[in-house]
């Protein structure tokens, strides 16, 4: 009888550890590794919507693990060059009075979540390719150097500022084997500060030319060099190559 058991436990063992090396196995974690290029652009009080004409660089390195063959997580660090002018393409008669310009380095920690709507990454996989879409929070400090002018003057000078931004976009991943997977993303950077581009939203008011003192609103009115309505938005578009490494190895049965 005693023998019997045993070999009953034995065998329950055995098969108990081999169902665990199989779920492990299809469970297991993935993990990559990789970086990006590609260009960095700018809207707000200067630029109301993307111009080619307004582009700078932009770069990331960043890690992310896929939970399983939908959805992964990735913390990156980015960095963007964004610049605008209001000589390049005014937006309007009083902007064209602003003359204003900024160029600024962008630098942004962030996490996000991407869903993918193939299932690409699985060995049997009909699919080498993936759409996906992403969501996340971010921390931007941006600086660099802007002026513009007002009641005849220039007003210009180095500035910072450090902002909150909520990543989220779309893209394309390829397979190109077990490893390597090459990727296109656009994302966008709704900030939470009116200051990237370092035009404020402050009323300003005209001064009269023989007194030099500043004429109340009831009789010129104020005017406003920045949009009050809204922050500014910065966005990167580029390439990414990243490294894929498994938590474990593969067994033989």
């Amino acid at each position: 009888m005693k023998k019997v058991n045993f070999s009953l436990l034995v065998l329950f063992m055995t098969l108990v550890l081999y169902g665990s090396m199989s779920f492990v196995e299809v469970k297991a974690q993935k993990y990559e590794f990789g970086g990006g290029l590609g260009v960095a652009a700018y809207t707000g009080d200067i630029v109301r919507r993307l111009d080619k004409g307004n582009v700078g660089i932009q770069g990331t390195l960043f890690g992310r693990r896929n939970f399983d063959n939908v959805w992964s997580l990735r913390a990156g660090l980015s960095y963007g060059r964004i610049s605008a002018a209001d000589s390049i393409n005014p937006i309007d008669p009083l902007a064209e009075i602003r003359n204003a310009y900024f160029k600024a380095n962008v630098f942004e920690i962030s996490a996000v979540m991407e869903y993918h709507f193939l299932d690409y990454l699985h060995p049997q996989s009909a699919y080498r390719f993936s759409p996906y879409g992403f969501f996340g929070l971010g921390y931007s400090v941006i600086s660099g150097n802007g002026a513009f002018n007002y009641d005849g003057n220039d007003d210009r000078g180095g500035y910072a500022v450090s902002t909150p931004v909520i990543p989220f976009g779309i893209g394309m991943k390829y397979k190109i084997n077990n490893n390597w997977i090459l990727g296109v993303e656009m994302g966008f950077r709704p900030t939470f500060s009116d200051l990237v581009d370092r035009l404020d939203s402050k009323a300003r008011f005209q001064r009269d030319p023989e007194t030099g003192l500043v004429d109340p609103p009831s009789q010129i009115g104020g005017f406003y060099y920045g949009n009050y309505s809204d922050k500014d938005w910065y966005y990167f578009l580029g390439v990414t190559l990243s490294y894929s490494i498994t938590s474990i190895k593969c067994y033989a049965y």
